[in-house]
């Protein structure tokens, strides 16, 4: 019947295993744990010695998460083969565990020992010393609790005998610090970048980045492709803070759409940029004040629009690549209340024609 009983309780145990749910659970370094046992204990035969259930209680240390030490004590409550009376068996030992997978739900172990069997007998006691090795197998079912199964050879001394121990239970965990998990770095700005690569902080939320936490400038016109209203200028391209190739200093004669000399430089940098980028077509685009007449201003910034072109063509742009066009006052950047806004939107605009 007692063999019965821990045949159930060992079938009870593996039944747990196959039906706990996953556990985020591991060993700890500075646990403390409590561990009940029931199993067997299997005499040598010539010791006379029933074999019968063991019972024990084990108290532990994890110096770190593989090594550990334990305390345990067993009772053995049997009787003689030979037919002399009970004898009760109380075993003591002192282990060091080592745990493999030790971060994971299943954690075997080794361990082996040092200790002591004392035997009560009704005609007498004795104590022997004893050594023990064996293994087992720590399942966590929840952080702080798991199942257990361990089976030792058990080693006596005075006359030598070779005694088996196997047993099931659970270690039950107390205290203990987890190892700090890897942080994810700091990203203030939710770009991707952490802080400590991010060279551009506070890039609005949704703006793509490239991998040192900056706005994507496609054009590479100095403008990020979020605020730039002209993408695709060419290299070297003049823009304003809307990324548009804008000659800002262009001058024409008041009133009228001679290009004064000392706009001649800046339209040479058009054309050098113009013969590095063979297949580049522009449209060039005139644009006044509001001061005067719409239709005085629109064939004003027709004309100047076409003298740059002309300009162009007489620097050897071929006039293929060349198309010019007037918006008068139609398109204001600033505000034509003041006197820098006028200056600003008098201009004459670079489209690139893709």
């Amino acid at each position: 019947m007692k063999r019965h009983s821990v045949l159930l309780i060992t079938l009870a145990w593996l039944t747990v295993v196959c039906l706990a749910g996953g556990a985020s659970a591991e060993m700890e370094a500075g646990t403390f744990t409590v561990s009940p046992m029931i199993g067997g204990y299997i005499f040598e035969g010539n010791q006379d010695i029933k074999n019968r259930p063991a019972f024990g209680l084990g108290f532990g240390y994890n110096f770190d998460r593989n090594w550990g030490t334990e305390a345990v004590f067993n009772y053995v409550n049997t009787k003689s083969d030979a037919g002399k009376g009970d004898i009760k068996a109380y075993l003591y030992r002192l282990d060091g565990l080592y745990h493999f997978n030790a971060t994971e739900r299943f954690v075997p172990y080794v361990a082996a020992g040092v200790g002591g069997i004392y035997f009560d007998r009704s005609g007498g006691n004795d104590n022997d010393p004893l050594v023990n090795y064996g293994g087992g197998l720590k399942y966590f079912i929840t952080e702080a609790i798991a199942l257990r199964g361990d089976v030792r050879h058990v080693i006596s001394f005075d006359s030598t005998y070779n005694n088996l121990l196997y047993t099931v239970g659970l270690s039950i965990f107390f205290g203990g610090t987890k190892e700090a998990a890897a942080r994810a770095p700091l990203d203030s700005d939710g770009d991707g970048v952490p802080d400590h690569l991010d060279r551009c902080p506070d890039t609005p939320a949704g703006v793509a980045v490239d991998s040192s936490g900056c706005p994507l400038d496609s054009d590479g016109d100095g403008v990020p492709d979020y605020l730039d209203k002209c993408p695709g200028t060419p290299i070297g391209a003049r823009v304003d803070e809307r990324g548009c190739w804008v000659l800002k200093d262009v001058r024409f004669d008041i009133g009228k759409a001679t290009i004064r000399p000392e706009s001649y430089a800046i339209l040479n940098e058009v054309v050098d940029i113009m013969d590095k980028n063979p297949e580049l077509k522009i449209e060039i685009q005139g644009h006044t004040d509001s001061t005067g007449s719409a239709e005085l201003n629109r064939m004003l910034s027709q004309n100047r629009a076409a003298s740059v072109l002309e300009y162009f063509a007489s620097e050897g742009i071929d006039r293929t690549r060349l198309t010019c066009r007037g918006f008068g006052m139609d398109n204001p950047i600033a505000s034509n209340a003041t006197a820098d806004g006028r200056a600003k939107n008098r201009r004459v605009e670079l489209n690139p024609i893709k």
